[in-house]
Protein backbone atom coordinates (compact mmCIF):
# COMPACT_ATOMS: atom_id res chain seq x y z
CA UNK A 1 0.00 0.00 0.00
CA UNK A 2 1.29 3.28 -1.05
CA UNK A 3 1.90 5.80 1.82
CA UNK A 4 0.48 9.40 0.91
CA UNK A 5 2.45 12.40 1.70
CA UNK A 6 0.72 14.91 4.05
CA UNK A 7 3.18 18.02 4.18
CA UNK A 8 2.66 20.76 2.63
CA UNK A 9 5.30 22.56 1.21
CA UNK A 10 5.94 25.13 3.80
CA UNK A 11 6.20 22.52 5.94
CA UNK A 12 9.46 21.16 3.40
CA UNK A 13 10.85 23.69 2.98
CA UNK A 14 11.14 24.25 7.33
CA UNK A 15 11.75 20.49 7.06
CA UNK A 16 14.62 20.60 4.81
CA UNK A 17 15.96 24.17 5.97
CA UNK A 18 16.72 22.36 9.77
CA UNK A 19 18.31 19.50 8.01
CA UNK A 20 20.70 21.28 6.37
CA UNK A 21 21.13 23.81 9.43
CA UNK A 22 22.20 20.76 11.86
CA UNK A 23 23.69 18.74 9.25
CA UNK A 24 26.40 16.70 10.73
CA UNK A 25 24.35 16.46 14.80
CA UNK A 26 23.36 13.02 15.90
CA UNK A 27 19.48 12.44 16.04
CA UNK A 28 18.52 15.03 13.86
CA UNK A 29 17.30 12.56 10.65
CA UNK A 30 15.33 10.88 13.43
CA UNK A 31 14.17 13.71 14.84
CA UNK A 32 12.79 15.48 12.14
CA UNK A 33 11.46 11.81 10.39
CA UNK A 34 9.39 11.72 14.03
CA UNK A 35 8.03 15.58 13.72
CA UNK A 36 7.28 15.82 10.33
CA UNK A 37 5.51 12.29 10.46
CA UNK A 38 7.39 10.96 6.98
CA UNK A 39 10.71 8.49 6.98
CA UNK A 40 13.99 8.41 7.23
CA UNK A 41 14.90 8.02 3.87
CA UNK A 42 12.32 10.90 2.86
CA UNK A 43 14.01 13.03 4.65
CA UNK A 44 17.26 12.01 3.12
CA UNK A 45 16.09 12.57 -0.19
CA UNK A 46 14.26 15.82 0.03
CA UNK A 47 17.57 16.99 2.07
CA UNK A 48 19.22 15.77 -1.48
CA UNK A 49 16.97 18.04 -3.71
CA UNK A 50 17.47 21.02 -1.63
CA UNK A 51 21.14 20.56 -1.82
CA UNK A 52 21.03 20.35 -5.27
CA UNK A 53 18.56 23.33 -5.75
CA UNK A 54 20.65 25.69 -3.46
CA UNK A 55 23.63 25.16 -5.12
CA UNK A 56 22.65 25.45 -8.75
CA UNK A 57 20.80 28.94 -7.34
CA UNK A 58 24.23 30.30 -6.14
CA UNK A 59 26.30 28.52 -8.73
CA UNK A 60 27.09 31.42 -11.21
CA UNK A 61 25.77 30.20 -14.86
CA UNK A 62 28.11 30.48 -17.85
CA UNK A 63 26.80 32.37 -20.84
CA UNK A 64 25.38 30.77 -23.31
CA UNK A 65 27.65 31.40 -26.39
CA UNK A 66 26.24 32.07 -30.16
CA UNK A 67 22.55 32.49 -28.30
CA UNK A 68 22.76 36.41 -28.47
CA UNK A 69 19.91 38.70 -28.55
CA UNK A 70 21.37 40.20 -31.93
CA UNK A 71 21.88 36.76 -33.34
CA UNK A 72 18.29 35.51 -33.03
CA UNK A 73 16.97 39.19 -33.76
CA UNK A 74 18.32 39.32 -37.16
CA UNK A 75 17.99 35.49 -37.59
CA UNK A 76 14.34 35.64 -37.35
CA UNK A 77 14.29 38.63 -39.89
CA UNK A 78 15.92 37.02 -42.53
CA UNK A 79 15.30 33.53 -42.48
CA UNK A 80 11.64 33.81 -40.93
CA UNK A 81 10.50 36.69 -42.79
CA UNK A 82 9.35 38.34 -39.61
CA UNK A 83 8.29 41.73 -38.97
CA UNK A 84 9.16 43.25 -35.80
CA UNK A 85 6.05 42.49 -33.53
CA UNK A 86 5.70 38.84 -35.01
CA UNK A 87 10.29 38.84 -33.51
CA UNK A 88 9.11 40.11 -30.27
CA UNK A 89 6.55 37.16 -29.99
CA UNK A 90 8.91 34.63 -31.28
CA UNK A 91 11.35 35.91 -28.50
CA UNK A 92 8.35 35.78 -26.01
CA UNK A 93 7.76 32.07 -26.17
CA UNK A 94 11.45 31.68 -25.67
CA UNK A 95 11.24 33.32 -22.31
CA UNK A 96 12.74 36.11 -23.55
CA UNK A 97 10.47 40.00 -22.65
CA UNK A 98 12.07 42.02 -25.38
CA UNK A 99 10.49 45.53 -26.42
CA UNK A 100 9.99 47.02 -29.98
CA UNK A 101 12.39 49.73 -29.68
CA UNK A 102 14.85 47.03 -28.79
CA UNK A 103 14.12 44.85 -31.61
CA UNK A 104 14.04 48.34 -33.60
CA UNK A 105 17.13 49.19 -32.49
CA UNK A 106 19.17 45.87 -33.32
CA UNK A 107 17.92 45.49 -36.43
CA UNK A 108 19.05 49.33 -37.49
CA UNK A 109 22.37 48.95 -36.18
CA UNK A 110 22.62 45.25 -38.24
CA UNK A 111 21.56 47.13 -41.35
CA UNK A 112 24.62 49.97 -40.92
CA UNK A 113 26.77 47.34 -41.01
CA UNK A 114 25.69 45.38 -43.57
CA UNK A 115 25.50 48.54 -45.54
CA UNK A 116 29.11 49.16 -44.69
CA UNK A 117 30.07 45.66 -45.54
CA UNK A 118 28.75 45.31 -48.79
CA UNK A 119 29.84 48.54 -49.74
CA UNK A 120 33.44 47.37 -49.25
CA UNK A 121 32.61 43.99 -50.84
CA UNK A 122 35.04 43.82 -54.16
CA UNK A 123 35.47 40.94 -55.52
CA UNK A 124 38.68 40.21 -57.67
CA UNK A 125 39.11 40.14 -61.52
CA UNK A 126 36.77 41.18 -63.87
CA UNK A 127 33.23 39.74 -63.15
CA UNK A 128 30.08 39.10 -65.60
CA UNK A 129 27.21 41.29 -64.13
CA UNK A 130 23.17 39.98 -64.13
CA UNK A 131 20.87 43.06 -64.08
CA UNK A 132 16.83 43.01 -63.78
CA UNK A 133 14.17 45.23 -62.03
CA UNK A 134 11.79 43.82 -59.69
CA UNK A 135 8.00 45.76 -58.44
CA UNK A 136 7.07 46.06 -55.04
CA UNK A 137 3.28 46.15 -54.05
CA UNK A 138 2.84 48.92 -56.21
CA UNK A 139 4.04 49.77 -59.47
CA UNK A 140 5.25 53.22 -58.82
CA UNK A 141 8.79 51.90 -57.21
CA UNK A 142 11.17 49.33 -58.33
CA UNK A 143 14.09 47.39 -56.83
CA UNK A 144 17.28 47.87 -58.89
CA UNK A 145 19.83 44.83 -58.45
CA UNK A 146 23.32 43.63 -59.84
CA UNK A 147 24.07 39.97 -59.38
CA UNK A 148 27.33 38.12 -60.36
CA UNK A 149 25.91 36.08 -63.03
CA UNK A 150 28.65 33.34 -62.43
CA UNK A 151 28.10 33.43 -58.80
CA UNK A 152 25.11 34.53 -57.64
CA UNK A 153 26.87 36.82 -55.41
CA UNK A 154 24.77 40.37 -55.33
CA UNK A 155 26.96 43.43 -56.18
CA UNK A 156 24.52 46.49 -55.62
CA UNK A 157 20.79 46.38 -54.81
CA UNK A 158 18.43 49.66 -54.58
CA UNK A 159 14.83 50.70 -54.28
CA UNK A 160 12.22 51.54 -54.24
CA UNK A 161 13.22 53.98 -57.34
CA UNK A 162 12.04 54.95 -60.97
CA UNK A 163 13.23 52.08 -63.09
CA UNK A 164 14.37 54.79 -65.86
CA UNK A 165 17.36 55.35 -67.66
CA UNK A 166 19.21 57.89 -64.56
CA UNK A 167 18.30 55.40 -61.78
CA UNK A 168 20.04 52.61 -63.48
CA UNK A 169 22.85 54.79 -64.78
CA UNK A 170 23.29 55.74 -61.16
CA UNK A 171 23.29 52.47 -59.80
CA UNK A 172 25.79 51.03 -62.28
CA UNK A 173 27.90 54.42 -61.82
CA UNK A 174 27.80 53.72 -57.90
CA UNK A 175 29.00 50.27 -58.65
CA UNK A 176 32.16 51.27 -60.56
CA UNK A 177 32.94 53.61 -57.48
CA UNK A 178 33.10 51.00 -55.06
CA UNK A 179 35.25 48.68 -57.18
CA UNK A 180 34.01 45.92 -58.62
CA UNK A 181 34.55 45.53 -62.44
CA UNK A 182 32.27 44.47 -64.81
CA UNK A 183 33.45 42.87 -68.40
CA UNK A 184 29.95 41.91 -69.57
CA UNK A 185 26.61 42.05 -68.93
CA UNK A 186 23.53 39.78 -69.57
CA UNK A 187 19.83 40.91 -69.08
CA UNK A 188 15.61 40.42 -70.01
CA UNK A 189 16.06 43.30 -72.77
CA UNK A 190 14.37 45.92 -70.51
CA UNK A 191 14.66 49.40 -72.25
CA UNK A 192 15.73 51.69 -69.34
CA UNK A 193 18.33 49.04 -68.30
CA UNK A 194 19.84 48.61 -71.90
CA UNK A 195 20.00 52.31 -72.37
CA UNK A 196 21.78 52.65 -68.95
CA UNK A 197 24.64 50.35 -69.81
CA UNK A 198 25.70 51.33 -72.63
CA UNK A 199 25.64 55.02 -71.68
CA UNK A 200 27.57 53.66 -68.81
CA UNK A 201 29.39 51.17 -70.17
CA UNK A 202 29.87 51.77 -73.81
CA UNK A 203 32.74 49.49 -74.87
CA UNK A 204 31.17 46.11 -73.07
CA UNK A 205 28.50 43.57 -74.40
CA UNK A 206 25.30 43.06 -72.87
CA UNK A 207 23.90 39.87 -73.10
CA UNK A 208 20.51 39.14 -73.94
CA UNK A 209 18.70 36.73 -71.60
CA UNK A 210 18.41 33.38 -73.72
CA UNK A 211 16.04 31.81 -71.38
CA UNK A 212 13.28 34.87 -71.62
CA UNK A 213 13.59 34.52 -75.40
CA UNK A 214 12.93 30.92 -75.33
CA UNK A 215 10.02 31.22 -72.76
CA UNK A 216 8.09 33.53 -74.99
CA UNK A 217 8.79 30.74 -77.64
CA UNK A 218 7.26 28.21 -75.03
CA UNK A 219 4.60 30.19 -74.43
CA UNK A 220 3.50 30.72 -77.99
CA UNK A 221 3.67 27.15 -78.50
CA UNK A 222 1.03 26.32 -75.93
CA UNK A 223 -0.73 28.73 -77.34
CA UNK A 224 -0.75 27.05 -80.73
CA UNK A 225 -1.62 23.47 -79.19
CA UNK A 226 -4.63 24.95 -77.37
CA UNK A 227 -5.70 25.90 -80.64
CA UNK A 228 -5.09 22.26 -82.00
CA UNK A 229 -7.04 20.61 -79.12
CA UNK A 230 -9.98 23.11 -79.11
CA UNK A 231 -10.47 22.47 -82.91
CA UNK A 232 -10.08 19.05 -82.49
CA UNK A 233 -12.23 19.02 -79.78
CA UNK A 234 -14.95 20.69 -82.06
CA UNK A 235 -14.95 17.83 -84.43
CA UNK A 236 -18.10 16.12 -83.13
CA UNK A 237 -19.86 18.90 -82.90
CA UNK A 238 -19.76 19.62 -86.41
CA UNK A 239 -20.42 16.74 -87.63
CA UNK A 240 -23.48 17.25 -85.50
CA UNK A 241 -24.24 20.69 -87.45
CA UNK A 242 -23.93 18.93 -90.48
CA UNK A 243 -26.36 15.93 -89.67
CA UNK A 244 -28.90 18.71 -88.82
CA UNK A 245 -28.36 20.76 -91.83
CA UNK A 246 -29.10 17.27 -93.83
CA UNK A 247 -32.34 17.01 -92.09
CA UNK A 248 -33.54 20.49 -93.29
CA UNK A 249 -32.83 21.66 -89.43
CA UNK A 250 -30.98 24.84 -88.72
CA UNK A 251 -27.90 24.91 -87.23
CA UNK A 252 -27.49 25.96 -83.78
CA UNK A 253 -25.41 28.65 -82.31
CA UNK A 254 -23.47 31.36 -83.03
CA UNK A 255 -21.37 31.39 -86.22
CA UNK A 256 -21.97 27.53 -86.45
CA UNK A 257 -19.79 25.35 -88.77
CA UNK A 258 -21.29 22.83 -90.82
CA UNK A 259 -19.07 21.67 -93.44
CA UNK A 260 -17.22 18.51 -91.71
CA UNK A 261 -14.80 18.39 -94.57
CA UNK A 262 -13.36 22.38 -94.19
CA UNK A 263 -12.90 21.62 -90.67
CA UNK A 264 -11.09 18.40 -91.28
CA UNK A 265 -8.53 20.61 -93.55
CA UNK A 266 -8.50 23.27 -90.83
CA UNK A 267 -7.63 20.87 -87.89
CA UNK A 268 -4.81 19.09 -90.11
CA UNK A 269 -3.47 22.89 -91.21
CA UNK A 270 -3.21 23.80 -87.54
CA UNK A 271 -1.48 20.04 -86.65
CA UNK A 272 1.38 21.23 -89.23
CA UNK A 273 1.69 24.44 -88.35
CA UNK A 274 2.19 23.18 -84.27
CA UNK A 275 4.24 21.01 -85.56
CA UNK A 276 6.09 23.18 -87.80
CA UNK A 277 6.43 25.64 -84.93
CA UNK A 278 7.59 22.94 -82.06
CA UNK A 279 10.60 21.80 -84.72
CA UNK A 280 11.20 25.38 -85.02
CA UNK A 281 11.27 25.96 -81.16
CA UNK A 282 13.38 23.02 -80.85
CA UNK A 283 16.34 23.85 -83.32
CA UNK A 284 16.47 27.63 -81.63
CA UNK A 285 17.26 25.93 -78.40
CA UNK A 286 20.14 24.23 -80.10
CA UNK A 287 21.28 26.97 -81.50
CA UNK A 288 21.78 29.05 -78.15
CA UNK A 289 23.67 26.41 -76.52
CA UNK A 290 27.05 27.03 -75.32
CA UNK A 291 28.65 24.19 -77.20
CA UNK A 292 26.81 23.87 -80.65
CA UNK A 293 28.13 20.47 -82.78
CA UNK A 294 27.15 19.78 -86.66
CA UNK A 295 28.70 16.82 -88.32
CA UNK A 296 31.86 16.89 -85.06
CA UNK A 297 32.54 20.63 -85.81
CA UNK A 298 32.15 23.63 -83.34
CA UNK A 299 29.62 26.04 -84.97
CA UNK A 300 31.18 29.38 -85.10
CA UNK A 301 29.51 32.63 -84.75
CA UNK A 302 28.82 33.67 -88.36
CA UNK A 303 27.26 30.00 -89.07
CA UNK A 304 24.82 30.76 -86.13
CA UNK A 305 24.07 33.92 -87.50
CA UNK A 306 23.32 32.17 -90.65
CA UNK A 307 21.05 29.69 -89.50
CA UNK A 308 19.52 32.52 -87.17
CA UNK A 309 18.73 33.73 -90.68
CA UNK A 310 16.99 30.61 -92.08
CA UNK A 311 15.31 29.99 -88.77
CA UNK A 312 13.29 33.45 -88.94
CA UNK A 313 12.93 33.02 -93.03
CA UNK A 314 10.92 29.71 -91.87
CA UNK A 315 9.03 31.50 -89.18
CA UNK A 316 7.81 34.12 -91.68
CA UNK A 317 6.85 31.48 -94.11
CA UNK A 318 5.24 29.80 -91.52
CA UNK A 319 2.73 32.41 -90.30
CA UNK A 320 1.64 32.75 -94.21
CA UNK A 321 0.69 29.21 -94.13
CA UNK A 322 -1.04 28.95 -90.86
CA UNK A 323 -4.56 29.59 -89.97
CA UNK A 324 -5.77 33.18 -89.55
CA UNK A 325 -6.02 32.29 -85.42
CA UNK A 326 -2.96 31.05 -85.33
CA UNK A 327 -1.05 33.73 -87.29
CA UNK A 328 -1.33 36.35 -84.27
CA UNK A 329 0.64 33.97 -82.55
CA UNK A 330 3.67 32.92 -84.70
CA UNK A 331 3.67 37.03 -85.54
CA UNK A 332 4.45 37.55 -81.78
CA UNK A 333 7.16 34.61 -81.85
CA UNK A 334 8.86 36.61 -84.43
CA UNK A 335 8.69 40.02 -82.71
CA UNK A 336 10.34 38.38 -79.70
CA UNK A 337 13.08 36.73 -81.54
CA UNK A 338 13.64 40.32 -83.83
CA UNK A 339 13.92 42.28 -81.09
CA UNK A 340 16.17 39.52 -78.78
CA UNK A 341 18.62 39.30 -82.50
CA UNK A 342 21.74 41.16 -81.91
CA UNK A 343 22.17 40.29 -78.35
CA UNK A 344 21.46 36.82 -78.15
CA UNK A 345 24.74 35.60 -79.52
CA UNK A 346 27.17 38.40 -77.51
CA UNK A 347 28.72 34.86 -75.98
CA UNK A 348 30.12 33.51 -79.01
CA UNK A 349 32.72 35.79 -80.28
CA UNK A 350 34.80 34.81 -76.98
CA UNK A 351 33.94 31.20 -77.58
CA UNK A 352 35.16 31.54 -81.28
CA UNK A 353 38.46 32.69 -80.06
CA UNK A 354 38.99 29.62 -77.41
CA UNK A 355 37.68 26.80 -80.03
CA UNK A 356 39.95 28.65 -82.70
CA UNK A 357 43.26 28.35 -80.23
CA UNK A 358 42.49 24.90 -79.38
CA UNK A 359 42.10 23.93 -83.11
CA UNK A 360 45.02 25.04 -83.71
CA UNK A 361 46.89 22.90 -80.89
CA UNK A 362 44.73 19.85 -81.18
CA UNK A 363 42.75 19.77 -84.30
CA UNK A 364 39.01 20.89 -84.94
CA UNK A 365 38.45 16.72 -84.36
CA UNK A 366 39.84 16.26 -81.13
CA UNK A 367 38.02 19.55 -80.32
CA UNK A 368 34.79 18.41 -81.12
CA UNK A 369 35.53 14.92 -79.40
CA UNK A 370 36.11 17.19 -75.97
CA UNK A 371 32.81 19.00 -76.97
CA UNK A 372 30.74 15.73 -77.59
CA UNK A 373 32.27 14.58 -73.78
CA UNK A 374 30.86 18.02 -72.90
CA UNK A 375 27.49 17.85 -73.97
CA UNK A 376 27.22 14.91 -72.15
CA UNK A 377 28.96 15.72 -69.07
CA UNK A 378 25.67 14.41 -66.87
CA UNK A 379 26.93 10.82 -67.96
CA UNK A 380 30.62 11.09 -68.20
CA UNK A 381 31.30 13.55 -65.54
CA UNK A 382 29.59 15.31 -64.16
CA UNK A 383 33.10 17.67 -63.22
CA UNK A 384 35.65 18.91 -65.15
CA UNK A 385 38.44 16.95 -63.60
CA UNK A 386 36.12 13.65 -64.24
CA UNK A 387 35.99 14.66 -67.85
CA UNK A 388 39.60 15.32 -68.23
CA UNK A 389 40.60 12.12 -66.97
CA UNK A 390 38.91 10.12 -69.72
CA UNK A 391 41.53 12.84 -72.39
CA UNK A 392 44.46 12.00 -73.54
CA UNK A 393 47.34 13.86 -71.30
CA UNK A 394 48.79 15.77 -74.09
CA UNK A 395 45.22 17.04 -74.38
CA UNK A 396 44.39 18.15 -70.61
CA UNK A 397 45.74 21.38 -70.94
CA UNK A 398 44.03 23.03 -73.95
CA UNK A 399 40.74 21.27 -73.09
CA UNK A 400 40.93 22.57 -69.61
CA UNK A 401 40.89 25.70 -70.99
CA UNK A 402 37.58 24.55 -73.45
CA UNK A 403 36.05 23.47 -70.03
CA UNK A 404 36.29 26.50 -67.99
CA UNK A 405 35.18 28.61 -70.94
CA UNK A 406 32.38 26.63 -71.37
CA UNK A 407 31.77 26.56 -67.85
CA UNK A 408 31.92 30.10 -67.19
CA UNK A 409 29.69 31.12 -70.19
CA UNK A 410 27.09 33.33 -69.32
CA UNK A 411 23.43 33.45 -71.39
CA UNK A 412 21.02 34.33 -68.83
CA UNK A 413 20.25 36.53 -65.61
CA UNK A 414 18.52 33.59 -64.04
CA UNK A 415 20.69 33.78 -60.78
CA UNK A 416 19.29 37.80 -60.59
CA UNK A 417 16.03 35.70 -60.68
CA UNK A 418 17.02 33.96 -57.58
CA UNK A 419 18.13 37.06 -55.82
CA UNK A 420 14.48 38.49 -56.43
CA UNK A 421 12.96 35.64 -55.05
CA UNK A 422 14.82 36.10 -51.97
CA UNK A 423 13.28 39.90 -51.85
CA UNK A 424 9.56 38.83 -52.26
CA UNK A 425 8.39 37.44 -49.25
CA UNK A 426 10.31 40.38 -47.33
CA UNK A 427 8.47 42.53 -49.75
CA UNK A 428 5.12 40.79 -48.60
CA UNK A 429 5.84 41.66 -45.17
CA UNK A 430 7.02 45.01 -44.96
CA UNK A 431 5.56 46.39 -47.97
CA UNK A 432 8.44 48.58 -48.51
CA UNK A 433 12.56 47.68 -48.43
CA UNK A 434 14.88 50.47 -47.02
CA UNK A 435 18.51 50.44 -48.12
CA UNK A 436 19.28 48.86 -45.26
CA UNK A 437 17.49 45.99 -45.62
CA UNK A 438 18.68 45.14 -49.09
CA UNK A 439 21.70 45.21 -47.70
CA UNK A 440 21.06 42.99 -44.60
CA UNK A 441 19.55 40.32 -47.31
CA UNK A 442 22.21 40.80 -49.80
CA UNK A 443 25.02 40.30 -46.96
CA UNK A 444 22.76 37.06 -45.89
CA UNK A 445 22.33 35.78 -49.19
CA UNK A 446 25.88 36.39 -49.90
CA UNK A 447 27.60 34.52 -47.21
CA UNK A 448 24.80 31.33 -47.50
CA UNK A 449 26.17 27.90 -48.13
CA UNK A 450 24.28 26.32 -51.34
CA UNK A 451 23.37 22.97 -48.95
CA UNK A 452 23.24 20.64 -52.19
CA UNK A 453 24.18 20.46 -55.81
CA UNK A 454 27.42 21.29 -57.50
CA UNK A 455 28.12 24.17 -55.01
CA UNK A 456 27.84 22.54 -52.16
CA UNK A 457 29.07 24.16 -48.96
CA UNK A 458 30.07 27.46 -50.90
CA UNK A 459 29.16 30.57 -51.14
CA UNK A 460 28.38 33.13 -53.95
CA UNK A 461 31.12 35.12 -52.24
CA UNK A 462 33.51 31.88 -52.17
CA UNK A 463 32.79 31.60 -55.81
CA UNK A 464 33.96 34.51 -56.62
CA UNK A 465 36.94 34.43 -55.14
CA UNK A 466 36.54 35.94 -52.03
CA UNK A 467 37.69 34.42 -49.02
CA UNK A 468 34.40 34.76 -46.31
CA UNK A 469 32.98 33.61 -43.57
CA UNK A 470 30.79 31.11 -43.66
CA UNK A 471 28.51 32.79 -41.05
CA UNK A 472 27.08 36.25 -42.14
CA UNK A 473 26.78 37.60 -38.49
CA UNK A 474 30.19 36.92 -37.36
CA UNK A 475 31.06 38.48 -40.87
CA UNK A 476 28.59 41.90 -40.02
CA UNK A 477 30.82 41.47 -36.05
CA UNK A 478 28.68 39.25 -34.12
CA UNK A 479 29.98 36.99 -31.74
CA UNK A 480 30.07 33.45 -33.23
CA UNK A 481 27.59 30.58 -32.51
CA UNK A 482 29.62 27.99 -31.03
CA UNK A 483 26.73 25.34 -29.92
CA UNK A 484 26.27 22.57 -32.49
CA UNK A 485 22.63 21.41 -33.30
CA UNK A 486 22.21 17.93 -31.66
CA UNK A 487 20.99 15.21 -33.98
CA UNK A 488 18.13 13.06 -33.05
CA UNK A 489 17.66 9.73 -33.81
CA UNK A 490 15.15 9.68 -36.15
CA UNK A 491 18.18 12.15 -37.75
CA UNK A 492 20.68 9.46 -37.36
CA UNK A 493 18.36 6.43 -39.34
CA UNK A 494 19.31 7.14 -42.60
CA UNK A 495 23.28 7.11 -42.24
CA UNK A 496 23.35 4.27 -40.33
CA UNK A 497 20.93 1.97 -42.61
CA UNK A 498 23.32 3.23 -45.67
CA UNK A 499 26.12 2.07 -43.84
CA UNK A 500 24.50 -1.08 -42.52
Amino acid sequence: MVQVQTTTPSQRLQLVSQALAQQGQYGTVSQLSREYAVSRQTVYDWTAVGRQALTAAFTPQPAEVGRSLERLVLTLLSEGHAAERGIQACLAELGQAVSVGTIHGIIREGQQRAVTLLDGTVPPGARVGALDEIYGNNRQGGYLSVVDAQSGAVWATAGPLAVDHDSWALLLLALEERGPRLSSGVSDGGGAMQAAWASVYPALALQRDVWHVLHEWSKGQARLDRLVQEWTARTATVARQAARVAAGKPPIGNHPQTDPAAHAALVAQAQRTAEASCYLSSELHSLLEVVVLVGGQLRTLPAREADLDSLTALLTELRAQAPAAMQGHIAHLATSLAHARQALLRFAPVLDQVHAQASALLGPTAVGIIAWAWQRRAILGPTSAQLLDGLPVFWRPAAALLLETWTQTVRASSLVENWHSVLRPHLAVHRTLSTGMLALLAVCHNHRLAPRGVHQDSSPLSRSGLDAPADWLVALGYPPCTAQPTRTSQQRRPALALVA
